[in-house]
């Protein structure tokens, strides 16, 4: 199947035909509704035809209707699947053990296991008792990250904070025709246009030069932005490219556990990560709902390292081959520039790859310990109780609490949800910003000019549950007054949004609590 595409390269817009082949996904799509299809009608049939199976049909629901409520999942989560298992006769369990469990698969595991023994086993003890030493609070959110994230604390990074797309775009084409050794990408979404094509035009050059690059994209990130078997194309410029996860049609946790995740590494020193997807919108070379806001982050030094570790266990988690031995990339001498602040890079993901919610915790602690400011900037405001109520409990406290949401969504539905939540938090004295010229996708957290959170994570169930993600931890360092000074900025820009002019008739009251009960299912 063809299709036109446009490309803005240096020379302008121009049309481009390419093969662009959505069946495996269309195929893929029809068999999880058969599969789950053919399941519900063989129980139907068996209740019709079997005597007593009904019986069985329904201590089923009462043991599924135990197990969800016997299970640690959060609340919020619990209710619309308990919601739907009494609503919905004989569908509802059905759809349940199909569905609910959103853990990774044996195979995966297995893999993961694989990849655990060989990951880097870096002795942080020092900088983290010089940190304990300096403040013993910043040690305790520093090591409870680490524990969590089976992460490390480093110090000797450099860090620059992009604003805009843009921005970013510029400093990584600079970086990329410098690297010598290996170029590592990891993107949720890559869609032909300036922006990769740039990075691409590039990625081509290093390799006929013998620098060694690896791709990493989302399968179903880029089921509309790429052709099914694109990861084939890269492979015939001499580049390793894998697809994350790819779809098959099985009827379980294929279009969750997504690798939302945006790493970009050059030859172990240098490391960008945050919400920019490589994409012509990321940086506003195409316009879809105004002004693209997003923001980047540059690593200099050792936490690089990390980042390097996160994309090559991703990297061996989706290859056919038996692992690589990646240890080379680790046993070298670590790339330092001197500074002084604190920078714990880390990745977050579904149960069981990551026992707990890392993203979430750090955030609720941000928010619990705080004695003068959290400013957060997230395109998506779709969050559990125990979340809301840490912001709100914040605000009530006297800590001034702000969100920046955008004001031209991109999902009209997520944008209700978001708005759901605006009421409560408003109340609680929680101030709240819409950003006026277009939309926000940046993920930014930051607190009393002290920590700071920059990465991949939203605030909504996709990404503190479900979704692979990656940030960049980081306490009393340099770039934390680059990104206030952003946010300031940002907020100039944004409509206040206050108990006055908020529109909450009662249709939307009804809408929006409708789609808010649904919202952990999405």
């Amino acid at each position: 199947m063809k299709k036109t595409i446009i490309i803005y390269d240096k020379d302008g817009a121009k049309e481009k035909e390419i093969n662009y082949i959505p069946v495996r996904f269309i195929i893929a799509l029809l068999l999880i509704v058969l599969e789950t299809a053919t399941v519900i009608a063989i129980t139907i049939l068996c209740a019709i035809y079997i005597p007593y199976f009904y019986l069985a049909m329904y201590a089923t629901e009462i043991f599924c209707v135990l197990k969800i409520i016997n299970s640690e999942e959060n609340p919020d989560y619990k209710i619309p699947w308990l919601l739907l298992t009494l609503l919905v006769p004989v569908a509802g369990f059905m759809i349940y053990f199909m569905f609910y469990d959103r853990r990774l698969t044996k195979k995966q595991m297995k893999r993961i296991k694989e990849i655990a023994t060989q990951q880097i086993h870096t002795d942080d003890s020092e900088v983290l008792a010089k940190l304990e030493k300096d403040d013993k609070k910043a040690y305790l959110q520093a090591n409870l990250l680490c524990n969590l994230a089976s992460t490390h604390l480093y110090q000797n990074t450099d860090a620059k904070y992009y604003d805009m797309g843009e921005k970013l775009f510029a400093a990584m084409l600079e970086d990329l025709k410098n690297a010598e050794k290996f170029i590592f990408l990891e993107y949720f979404i890559v869609e032909e246009g300036l922006f990769w094509n740039s990075i691409l035009d590039i990625l081509k050059e290093k390799v006929a030069g013998g620098v060694e690059v690896r791709v990493i994209y989302d399968d179903i990130g880029c089921m509309n932005t790429l052709p099914g078997n694109y990861y084939k194309t890269l492979r015939s410029y001499g580049i390793k490219a894998v697809c994350f996860s790819r779809l098959k049609g099985q009827a379980d946790n294929e279009f969750n556990n997504r690798s939302h995740r945006k790493i970009m590494v050059i030859d172990g020193k240098v490391g960008y990560t945050g919400g920019v997807n490589i994409a012509d919108e990321y940086i506003n070379e195409k316009e879809l709902f105004g002004v693209w806001k997003d923001v980047g982050i540059r690593l200099e030094g050792e936490a690089v390292l990390q980042l390097t570790s996160i994309f090559l266990a991703d990297y061996k988690l989706n290859v056919k081959t038996p692992v690589e031995d990646f240890s080379k990339y680790f046993k070298s001498n670590c790339y330092s520039v001197e500074n002084d602040g604190y920078i714990v890079p880390f990745g977050d993901g579904p149960n069981p790859m990551f026992k707990r919610r890392v993203a979430k915790t750090m955030i609720m602690n941000m928010l619990n310990q705080a004695h003068s400011y959290v400013y957060m900037m997230s395109p998506y405001l779709i969050i559990d109780n125990e979340l809301c109520q840490a912001i709100e409990n914040a605000a009530i406290r006297g800590v001034d609490v702000r969100i920046i949401t955008p004001h031209i969504p991109d999902k009209k539905i997520v944008f209700i949800m978001t708005q759901s939540y605006y009421k409560r938090l408003l109340d609680a004295g929680v101030k709240i910003y819409e950003y006026e010229p277009g939309f926000v996708h940046a993920k930014v957290y930051l607190s009393d000019d002290e920590y700071g959170i920059v990465g991949t994570i939203n605030l909504d169930y996709r990404s503190l549950v479900h979704h692979f993600e990656n940030g960049i931890w980081m306490y009393k360092h340099n770039v934390l007054s680059e990104v206030k000074e952003d946010m300031h900025e940002t907020m100039l820009k944004s409509i206040e949004i206050t108990n006055n002019t908020f529109k909450n008739t009662l249709l939307k009251r009804g809408i929006r609590a409708l789609v808010r009960a649904l919202s952990p299912l999405l």
